[in-house]
Formats: structure tokens, C-alpha cells, sequence
């Protein structure tokens, strides 16, 4: 992979109006639930992310006809349930954290083995969390010493609805036990100890697939069938969510966002900018195929620190790193604490994000399941993304506010959430240039 790295000169304001890609998570459901349906299913605004292309590309491999990408377009041709063929080779989902975890669910309950590969990152990333539930529903799957990829998932299994309570809250280990649900003798329930993002819940209710939801809990009987609907997917509130910061942050911003994702399970980096103080205004509320939509207009606005309430971090996972980067310009001291999950993502983000701050002489104290932040100035100097595209943009939204430019290295895995990133926040204002 080339080596990409981005400059980021001081300054600057947002302004305009911007529409940011699709929502990741939703368009890797599209074509998940979208293949499994009877039908043919119409996807707009389509993620053409590496992310979403790698699961696009693991069931075309499986047999189902795809049309597109084009200009988010996506045409998935439906084989039901029980039509996807055998891979002729190993499966690759490159960056892609959510493809492995939703993937082996799914490939539980087929006729035929086949085995899910991805890049060093994904390599290294923990899938017992999803590999142990699937194994007391009777999955046979294998996976590296370390309870890591590659997971070859053996065909021909019986799977058995379970009961299961979720030590750690997390959509993919839910959404990866629905999935086996499906293909499953009885009932297949899922408990999570917080509520996690339910765009699975949502897209297997809009395509007729009958679903018990009850608090914290959702169960679903299995060998039920799938219909194909049209899904529009909204602007990915993740990808948002470096522009709602960069805006509060640089003096005189004010920014439209445009067609936001605003699923309630997914606004937590919005309640949490609010609560820091944060001028964000939601308009034109709507829904689009089952997910709340709205625009957002965010304006610059003085930020302080908080303790940040322990119900709304799994609601803003993935938000952090960015969040990170307002709590250093905010005034006074911001703690995160309960988000441990943080250190098993793309990278270390507790650790990788502390050391960048570090680096940039902001007061910064990773702990193992959160941080500690006081704001201040932020100065010029370099930071290493490990290869993680949340980390990347985040410190680019940080220049908005330093003394000089910031370099950012290893930003190549931009282009599996936010492709055009960097013509994007130019266009806004962001002082940015990148070899991407």
C-alpha cells in the first residue's frame, strides 16, 4: 500500500455546506441482508469506501449478482437464505472489523466452508468475542492461536438458538449472532449490558424478518425469509462527527451537514459536544427506509471539559478519537472512563491518541479504559496514525487549533470510511494537503 501522509497547516475556519459519505455500517448490511433476501434490493448512497467494497467483493465471490458501485448506486440480486455458493478461495476483508465479526454469523449456518482473511490489522484483532457464542450455537470455526483471523467457518453445521448476555456491549457480536439466528433451530436471543448501534434490528425489520425487541434485549425464531426493499443510506454520522469538531473548535465556523444518520444508538458524540458546550442545530428531521435523517448546522463555539457520562460512550464508540482532540481545546479537564473497547479497534486508540496528543504538548494521560485530558494549546509536530483512518482525520481536525502545521503519517486506511477526505475538508476550509 502506498504511504500516505497528510500536512495540515494552522488556521483556517468551516464553512459551506457538505454532504459526507454513507454510513459504513449500514451499507456493509445492505448487501449482506440484500444477498440473503428474495429479490433485488436498490441501495443508494453507498459507502464506496475499501471497508464496504471488501464485503461488496465477498459475496460476488459467494455467487450473488452486484451491480455497481456506481456513484453509490448498488443493485444486489437476492439468492435467499440458503443461495450462496461456495468461495473458490479464501474470503479478504482488508481493513474491515465489522465484515469478519458479521460474516462468520452468517457463514455459520451455510453448507460449505470457507475461510475470512484481512490485512495485519484485522489479523490482530480479537474474534473469540464472536467465535465463543457461535461455538455454543454449534458453529465450527477455527481460528489463528491467538483467537484471531484467519477463521476458517466449517459448512454443514446444525446451529441452536441461544440465550446470550453480552459481557461486553458491541453491535458487531450482536448483529453476528442474528445473523447465525437466522440460520438457527429456535430462538436466538441477545441481551447487551448498554444499547449498541441496531441498524441490523432495523434492516431485518424493514425486510419483513419478524423480531422480538424489548429493552435491552432482541430475540428472532430462525428459518424465516427475507424481502428485498430500496435503502437509502444517510451520510455516516462517524464521518460527521470530524466536522462537528472542527467547526466547534476554529473560530467563525459555521457549517451545514447535510442527510445525517441519526440513529438513536449513534448520536452520542452529538450529546456529548452539546454537553461540552457545543452550538449544534438539528434541522429537517425525517425518516429514510426506517433510520431517522437530519441536517446539522454547527457553529463555533467556546468548549469545556467534562467527565463524560459512562451511558453515552457506547453510543460514541468510534467518535473518540476526534472527541479527544475537542476535549484538548476545550477549557478545564475532560475524563473518559468505561471505554475499553477503545483499545481493541483499528489501533490501540487510548494509546495511539494520548501519544499524538502528547506529541502535539497537550496534557494527555491514556488509562486502561479511557483518558484524561486537560486543555491547551496545541503545538506543531508529527504523529503517527498507526494505520488507523479515525486517528488520521482526527488530527487533522487538531490543526484547526495548533501554533503550526501538524504532519500526519501512515493515513492510507482514510480511504476504508472517508474516501475524498481530503478534497472534502479542503473544500470547507481545512488547510490540508495529502498525497491521497
Amino acid at each position: 500500500m502506498t504511504d500516505i501522509n497528510f500536512t495540515v497547516n494552522p488556521g483556517g475556519h468551516l464553512s459551506g455546506e457538505l454532504r459526507v459519505p454513507g454510513d459504513k455500517s449500514i451499507s456493509h448490511r445492505s448487501i449482506m441482508l440484500g444477498s440473503l433476501a428474495e429479490g433485488v434490493t436498490r441501495v443508494s448512497g453507498f459507502l464506496e469506501g475499501e471497508d464496504s467494497l471488501a464485503t461488496l467483493a465477498a459475496f460476488r465471490a459467494m455467487g450473488v449478482q452486484i451491480e455497481g458501485p456506481d456513484q453509490g448506486n448498488v443493485t444486489v440480486h437476492g439468492v435467499g437464505l440458503h443461495g450462496l455458493q461456495a468461495p473458490r478461495k479464501e474470503l479478504y476483508l482488508g481493513n474491515s472489523g465489522t465484515s469478519m465479526r458479521l460474516m462468520a454469523g452468517l457463514l455459520a449456518g451455510q453448507a460449505f466452508t470457507a475461510t475470512l482473511t484481512g490485512d495485519p490489522s484485522l489479523s490482530g484483532r480479537p474474534m473469540k468475542r464472536v467465535v465463543d457464542p457461535l461455538t455454543a450455537m454449534g458453529a465450527r470455526i477455527a481460528t489463528a492461536d491467538k483467537g484471531t483471523a484467519p477463521l476458517v467457518i466449517n459448512g454443514g453445521s446444525a446451529l441452536t438458538g441461544i440465550d446470550y448476555a453480552m459481557p461486553v456491549a458491541s453491535a458487531q457480536v450482536k448483529s453476528s449472532l442474528l445473523l447465525a439466528g437466522l440460520y438457527a433451530n429456535g430462538a436466538t436471543c441477545v441481551t447487551e449490558p448498554a444499547p449498541t448501534r441496531d441498524h441490523t434490528e432495523r434492516m431485518l425489520s424493514g425486510m419483513g424478518y419478524p423480531l422480538q425487541r424489548e429493552g435491552n434485549r432482541v430475540c428472532l425464531q430462525g428459518g424465516q425469509g427475507l424481502q428485498a426493499i430500496d435503502i437509502d443510506i444517510p451520510a455516516d454520522i462517524s464521518s460527521a462527527a470530524f466536522f462537528l469538531v472542527g467547526a466547534s473548535i476554529a473560530e467563525h465556523s459555521d457549517l451545514i451537514l447535510e442527510h445525517v444518520g441519526m440513529n438513536p444508538t449513534r448520536t452520542g458524540v452529538i450529546d456529548i459536544l452539546k454537553l461540552m458546550g457545543a452550538s449544534i442545530t438539528v434541522t429537517n428531521e425525517r425518516e429514510v427506509g426506517g433510520e431517522p435523517v437530519a441536517d446539522l448546522r454547527v457553529r463555533s463555539a467556546p468548549l469545556r471539559g467534562i467527565d463524560i457520562p459512562p451511558g453515552l460512550v457506547p453510543l460514541a464508540i468510534d467518535e473518540f478519537p476526534v472527541l479527544f482532540v475537542a476535549a484538548a481545546c476545550a477549557e478545564g479537564r475532560t475524563v473518559l472512563t468505561g471505554a475499553e473497547e477503545l483499545r481493541v479497534k483499528e489501533s490501540d486508540r487510548i494509546q495511539v491518541m494520548a501519544d499524538g496528543l502528547v506529541a502535539l504538548g497537550v496534557q494527555a494521560q491514556a488509562t486502561p479504559d479511557g483518558m484524561i485530558i486537560d486543555g491547551g494549546p496545541i503545538t506543531a509536530g508529527s504523529v503517527d496514525s498507526h494505520g488507523d483512518h479515525r486517528i488520521a482525520m482526527a488530527f487533522a481536525m487538531a490543526a484547526l487549533r495548533a501554533q503550526g502545521a501538524i504532519e500526519i503519517h501512515d493515513c492510507a486506511n482514510v480511504n476504508t470510511s472517508f474516501p475524498g477526505f481530503v478534497a472534502l475538508a479542503a473544500n470547507a476550509g481545512l488547510a490540508i494537503e495529502g498525497n491521497a
